[in-house]
């Protein structure tokens, strides 16, 4: 849908977290990232996001196989270690299209989140 039909804005916001957490993981070390960098990367650009926002975007992700999450136990909490898969790849620089995450623009310059 386009701005103003049936999309809202809370639906725009995850739409985009989602391209750029994967976009973001295409650019780091070992095509992985722990949620917490992640969630940090993302208030970075503009997309200020709550640790349950982030969690369930990076579950949503996963059930997708668009990445993989391993949890790391830290001193009080699971720290979510995110891997970009091939298919996450390929969403990312908008060689596949999926229902959820916004498309990349052509060219995909470094201003576009």
């Amino acid at each position: 849908p386009h701005w103003g039909e049936e999309m809202n804005f809370d639906e725009l916001l995850r739409e985009n977290r989602r391209l750029t957490i994967l976009r973001m993981l295409t650019k780091a070390p070992s095509y992985e990232a722990n949620h917490l960098v992640i969630q940090a990367a993302l208030e970075s650009v503009g997309l200020t996001a709550s640790h349950d926002q982030v969690t369930a975007d990076l579950r949503w992700l996963e059930s997708l196989g668009l990445l993989k999450l391993e949890c790391v136990e830290g001193s009080d909490m699971c720290i979510w270690i995110a891997t970009l898969t091939n298919s996450g790849s390929d969403v990312a620089k908008g060689r596949a299209t999926v229902p959820g995450v916004r498309r990349p623009l052509p060219g995909g310059g470094p201003c576009q989140a």
